[in-house]
C-alpha cells in the first residue's frame, strides 16, 4: 500500500494505473474508519483493479469550529484498516495541500442547488457547498474512476451524483448499503462520542424509520401521516432532540405530500436528531430497509487483533 500526501503524487499514481489498463476505484473518507468504510473498500476491491482511499477532514463542510475540533482523527489506525482492506493507494493531504489559501476560504467553490437546499442543507448552511467542492477536487485529481459512497449520507450522495452528472465528470458514483450495528444503529464515525446512555437512546432513529415503513405498509396515504408516525417514536426518547423526520422523493429530495403520487421504490425516509453532543442522521427505503446490511467482522477486527497483540 502506497501513502501519498500531494495531489500531484496521487494523480500520477492513478494515471499510471489507467495507462496500464487498470480500473480505478475511489473511496473518499474523513477517516475514523469503521466497518461501513471497509464495506466501501471491499466493494471497490471487488469491482476495480486499483483502490484509492482518501482521508481528509474537510474544514469547508464544517460550520461549527468546535464540531471539526471534536471530529475523531485516528490516522495511524486508519492506515492499518486501509491496508487490511486491500487499499492500494491512500491519499492523506494536508489542509494547505487541498486549499492553498487556507485559512482564507477558496475563491472557487461548487454549489449544487435543489437537492442540497433542504434537510441537512437547511440545518447546516454551507455544508453541501463544502462537500461538493472537496469531492469535485478529489474527482478531478483521481480522474476517470468509480467512486464509492455509503447510502447513510443519502442527501450527500444525491448532491455528489448530480454534481458529477451536471459537470460531466468522468466518474461513476456508486451508492453502497448502509451498515448497521446489531441493534439497528447506523455506523458513523461520530458514534464514538456518545455516552452509554446516549448510545442506547440513539437506536430510536432506526426505530422511527421502522415506524415510517410500517405506516406506509399499513396504508398511510400522506407524507404527513408517515412523518407523525416517525415523530411519535422519536418523541418518546428524552435524550434525543429531533430535527426532522420526513418522507421524500428519492430523486429530488422534495417532501412527499400524497403517497399515491409515487411508487414505493421512488420514496425515501430521512431522519436527523441531536443525541447529546452528536448530530446523527439516518435514512431508509420504504421496502423494509432491504438494502441495509449488518456490521460483520472485517478489517476493523484485524485492527483490534493487532492492538491486542501490541
Amino acid at each position: 500500500m502506497e501513502v501519498v500526501r500531494s495531489v500531484a503524487a496521487c494523480r500520477a499514481v492513478l494515471d499510471r494505473a489507467r495507462a496500464a489498463g487498470r480500473v480505478v476505484g475511489l473511496v473518499p473518507t474523513m477517516g475514523a474508519l469503521h466497518d461501513g468504510h471497509t464495506s466501501l473498500m471491499n466493494r471497490a476491491h471487488a469491482e476495480c483493479d486499483v483502490v484509492a482511499v482518501s482521508i481528509f477532514v474537510n474544514p469547508l463542510q464544517f460550520g461549527d469550529p468546535e464540531d471539526i475540533a471534536r471530529y475523531p482523527r485516528t490516522l495511524e489506525r486508519d492506515l492499518v484498516v486501509c491496508d487490511a482492506s486491500g487499499a492500494d493507494v491512500v491519499f492523506v493531504p494536508s489542509v494547505d495541500e487541498m486549499y492553498p489559501s487556507w485559512p482564507a476560504p477558496p475563491s472557487t467553490t461548487v454549489s449544487v442547488r435543489g437537492v442540497s437546499d433542504a434537510w441537512e442543507g437547511a440545518s447546516r448552511p454551507g455544508h453541501f457547498d463544502g462537500v461538493a467542492t472537496v469531492v469535485a477536487k478529489l474527482f478531478t485529481m483521481a480522474g476517470p474512476c468509480r467512486a464509492y459512497f455509503g447510502l447513510k449520507d443519502f442527501q450527500q450522495l444525491a448532491v455528489v451524483r448530480r454534481m458529477a452528472r451536471e459537470l460531466s465528470l468522468p466518474v461513476e458514483v456508486v451508492g453502497c448499503p448502509i451498515v448497521r450495528e446489531a441493534d439497528g444503529l447506523a455506523l458513523s464515525s461520530r458514534n464514538v462520542r456518545l455516552s452509554p446512555a446516549e448510545r442506547r437512546a440513539a437506536i430510536v432513529l432506526s426505530r422511527a424509520l421502522a415506524a415510517g415503513r410500517a405506516a406506509l405498509a399499513g396504508g398511510a396515504r400522506s407524507g404527513a401521516a408517515v412523518t407523525r408516525a416517525m415523530r411519535a417514536v422519536a418523541a418518546a426518547e428524552p435524550l434525543v432532540a429531533l430535527d426532522y423526520a420526513v418522507l421524500v422523493d428519492a430523486e429530488t429530495l422534495q417532501e412527499v405530500a400524497t403517497v399515491a403520487d409515487h411508487d414505493h421504490g421512488s420514496l425515501r425516509l430521512l431522519i436527523a436528531a441531536q443525541v447529546g453532543p452528536v448530530r446523527l442522521i439516518d435514512n431508509s427505503d420504504v421496502l423494509a430497509g432491504a438494502r441495509d446490511v449488518r456490521a460483520v467482522p472485517g478489517a476493523t477486527e484485524k485492527v483490534r487483533q493487532l492492538e491486542r497483540i501490541g
